[in-house]
């Protein structure tokens, strides 16, 4: 028979230790298929039979049209206590080759950590608990989700979270950097700006407007402006494209900017700096722009329960708790008022590149964590759920 009680740190630990072995399998299964931003059907589906697979009565709900994965442990006709959300797309395109392997003490490949781990560690959830013999206080929300990386626009957490919109608390998992508590949103907007001109011969039509000339003007007025340290503001231009031929005037050119900040006002302030400096006068040239996507910023209050919480939870597994600062699927609850943090599940390298790589000595603990967490922001939650 099942509780609500929450057990002790060290039976947690020694019963992740025990479903480590399938936990890493199911962290290989899930890196070995493709999931790009906007393209994660494959790998939705594959989770969703996961889900649908781990028994129980649970009702298992996606793919839905953008590629949301959920289910719901315990009553699903009152208010969740906490969301879960783990991120199934990654930033490797179609086609890239996914060699995932393991070693004695690392699991390898693109992606394992950011965020095939996350996925598996979330989806391990109901058995951990199985095995435990409790059962979260109030409902907890298991919700993968898409467009985390890259130009995704947090698509699939904003979805989650519109159809859990007055859940207690939410927590995002990755898989690497454990001991963090991300509990700062850096909010960031990506504007894609095209400038079009005559084009034509580089000798014939020699004196007629360059796209790409005018282009590496914007670029220098664009770095010519002061940005603000404190709080923390960036402008980068990630990518630039443009061009015919060589000996061709460009008829075309673009660039990609991304801004971020810890402060929505200090974002806003900064794009109408830049927005007000992609304009030119050279003959026959438009500039045109167009937002790709906005994260929103904000910020948890440190002494809020969830962060108290969470720092209790990692010190009972011999770890200090590192508030940080990031963008992740808890800007959206955040920006919203709901209580919410990104935390990690182990430690590791190469984030973003085919030779990732995570430790998995360090899981177990990372799991137990996420469990504790859950258990607890559950029982806190739960007292004011209401139906």
């Amino acid at each position: 028979m099942t509780t609500v009680s929450v057990p002790a740190p060290a039976e947690v630990l020694d019963t992740a230790h025990g479903l480590l072995p399938g936990l890493l399998d199911l962290t290989e299964a899930i890196a070995r298929v493709p999931a790009p931003t906007g393209d994660e059907g494959e790998r939705a589906r594959y989770v969703a039979g996961v889900m649908a697979g781990a028994g129980g009565d649970r009702e298992v709900h996606g793919p839905d049209d953008i590629g949301n994965v959920w289910t719901t442990v315990g009553d699903t006709e009152i208010t969740p206590a906490v969301v879960l959300a783990a991120h199934t797309d990654t930033v490797f395109a179609a086609g890239t080759e996914l060699d995932i392997h393991r070693d004695a003490t690392r699991l390898h490949g693109a992606g394992i950590g950011d965020n095939s781990l996350g996925v598996a560690a979330m989806l391990t959830l109901p058995a951990l608990f199985g095995r435990l013999g409790v059962a979260p206080a109030g409902p907890v929300v298991l919700a993968a989700t898409v467009g985390e990386e890259g130009l995704g626009n947090l698509a699939g957490i904003r979805a989650i979270m519109d159809r859990f919109a007055s859940a207690r608390n939410m927590v995002a998992i990755e898989g690497h950097n454990l001991g963090r508590v991300t509990y700062a949103a850096v909010g960031s907007r990506r504007i894609e700006v095209v400038v079009t001109g005559p084009g034509g011969h580089s000798w014939g039509n020699y004196g007629q407007s360059s796209a790409i000339h005018v282009l590496g003007e914007l670029i220098a007025s664009l770095s010519a402006i002061r940005i603000v340290t404190r709080p923390k503001t960036t402008l980068n231009i990630g990518m630039i494209d443009g061009g015919i031929s060589i000996n061709t005037i460009a008829p075309r050119a673009s660039m990609l900017i991304d801004m971020r900040s810890l402060d929505a006002g200090t974002l806003d302030d900064l794009t109408r700096q830049v927005l007000t400096r992609l304009t030119s006068d050279a003959p026959g040239v438009t500039v045109k722009t167009r937002v790709l996507g906005e994260r929103p910023a904000g910020q948890v209050d440190p002494e809020a329960p969830i962060i108290r919480t969470a720092r209790r939870v990692l010190a009972e597994f011999g770890r200090e708790a590192i508030l940080d600062a990031s963008s992740t699927d808890a800007n959206i609850a955040i920006s919203r008022g709901i209580p919410a943090i990104c935390i990690g599940l182990t430690t590791g390298g190469n984030v973003h590149r085919p030779d990732e790589w995570v430790d998995t000595d360090q899981i177990p603990v990372g799991l137990s964590q996420l469990a504790l967490l859950t258990l607890r922001l559950a029982a806190a939650g739960n007292a004011g759920c209401r139906s």
